[in-house]
């Protein structure tokens, strides 16, 4: 499941480069320049649970999100 998770933070990444969390992992890796890309995923897909949760609960989406029909 971990390993799944993670290749999910990696995927978001790719795909969703606008998006809030994107940025927001971006702007940590650039603070400490590189050295916590691995720590930081984890965290990364930890968010990303918790923002899946809240769209199958609520209907809240993550800002920035493109969502295709």
């Amino acid at each position: 499941m971990r390993s799944k998770l993670l290749e999910m933070a990696w995927l978001w990444l790719r795909h969703q480069l606008g998006s809030l969390l994107s940025r927001w992992f971006g702007e940590r890796i650039a603070q400490n320049g590189g050295r916590f890309k691995k720590v930081m995923i984890t965290a990364l897909a930890r968010k990303l649970v918790v923002a899946l949760w809240k769209y199958v609960s609520a209907g809240v989406l993550i800002e920035g999100v493109d969502v295709r029909p």
